[in-house]
């Protein structure tokens, strides 16, 4: 089985792979932040912009690649109601880490299977992070040295990297904090028979 992963993300592509599936990454061009902000003053929960996103991306690729079977994924960072996005500069990767500290937040982290035009799965995984409290000293020192790798990361950290030594506690699916519910997507295929066991 062929599949389309509607995004650009390579950790995404590799964890697919890895799982011994075929999968071909194209990035699904769609704006973002304007979805969001339409989605926010809508008084969408961060968990519904989560999934609107994935499908979004899913969508549009399905439209021009017939039987198919697009996967489209988003992942998007809540902390009291707020939803973050990716930092635009390293101020802004400050800004969010000051914002971090010492709470706990949650990652959603949505994908959305979608063939001929027709959604056929979707889940969202949900996981919480409780960061340290973080000096404004650390912050300065850790965007300096990590910023080519976290201007790309909702909340400014990579857990696969020394974005981890930020965090006291993390309560859900190592896979959904990587921005792909895995083990649900592979049950599903499962469930259908599109892979054994």
């Amino acid at each position: 089985m062929n599949i389309l992963l509607a995004s650009a993300s390579e950790i995404r592509a590799q964890l697919l792979r890895n799982a011994g599936l075929s999968v071909t990454a194209e990035p699904a061009r769609i704006d973002e932040e304007a979805i969001k902000r339409s989605l926010e003053a809508e008084g969408a929960k961060p968990r519904d912009v989560a999934d609107f996103l994935a499908e979004m991306k899913a969508a549009k690729l399905s439209s021009r690649n017939p039987g198919i079977l697009v996967i489209g994924a988003d992942q998007v960072l809540e902390l009291k109601g707020a939803v973050f996005s990716k930092p635009g500069t390293p101020e802004e990767a400050k800004e969010q880490l000051r914002a971090l500290s010492g709470q706990t937040h949650k990652l959603l982290s949505a994908m959305v299977a979608i063939r001929d035009g027709e959604p056929l799965w979707r889940h969202v995984g949900e996981v919480r992070l409780t960061m340290h409290e973080l000096s404004d000293a650390f912050i300065d020192d850790y965007v300096t040295r990590n910023w080519d790798s976290i201007r790309w990361s909702v909340g400014s950290y990579k857990l696969e990297e020394e974005g981890v030594r930020l965090f006291s506690r993390i309560q859900g699916d190592y896979f959904a904090v990587l921005g792909l519910p895995l083990i649900e997507f592979l049950n599903w295929l499962h469930a259908r028979g599109e892979l054994t066991t």
